[in-house]
């Protein structure tokens, strides 16, 4: 276990926890016979999330990527919810810009924007490329670092490890155009066309 998800561990007995809302995820998918790989994306938990209600919200996060979005569930009167869910996108490779965006579900009027963060997924095709030259496929090795600048919404420097055949990035970002917010989120990426023929994953 990283370092990453002890802290998230440690900090969900002070959060709230997933709510049963019937409500999931749907992923609208291209055509299948064109994707090789999986983009995996795990909605940890929001910190510090904007007031919406009375005296809290009920937060729940929208992703997209390409022409393909998915939501979390809704975690009701939580400003500290810890979603652990994973939505998964079918896609050739991990190209473009991952975007979240969070609302405060609202029963009687439209679901209030709690602010959005995006997150560049290069880094995940560079680590991938190399993990292919230096032919990885079983243990952990760190392959590249992301640090936050101007023109992201990173809060600490992140780095993209190999970890058993998958690619994979922790990341705090936060959250713009609100008051305040912040999310945890681990992005994994798996090529199924390298897994499939040559036993690898790309």
């Amino acid at each position: 276990m990283t370092s990453f998800r002890r802290r998230m561990w440690q900090r969900k007995s002070r959060s709230c926890q997933k709510s049963t809302s019937r409500e999931g995820f749907s992923v609208r998918r291209g055509n299948m016979e064109e994707n090789v790989g999986l983009l995996k994306v795990i909605i940890v938990q929001g910190r510090n999330l904007a007031i919406r209600d009375f005296l809290s919200s009920d937060p729940y996060v929208v992703v997209g990527v390409g022409n393909q979005t998915a939501k979390t569930k809704v975690i009701n009167s939580c400003l500290n919810p810890v979603w652990n869910e994973e939505l998964t996108f079918s896609m050739k490779e991990p190209l473009g810009v991952l975007k979240l965006e969070v609302f405060d579900r609202d029963r009687f009027k439209s679901d209030d924007r709690m602010g959005h963060a995006f997150l560049d997924l290069q880094p995940l095709v560079s680590a991938s490329k190399l993990k292919r030259a230096l032919k990885l496929t079983t243990g952990e090795t760190t392959l590249r670092k992301v640090a936050p600048n101007s023109e992201n919404c990173l809060l600490a420097d992140s780095f993209v490890t190999h970890m058993n055949g998958e690619i994979v990035l922790d990341v705090h970002l936060k959250l713009r155009d609100v008051e305040s917010g912040e999310l945890y989120v681990t992005v994994k990426w798996i090529n199924h066309l390298t897994t499939t023929s040559g036993g690898k994953a790309g």
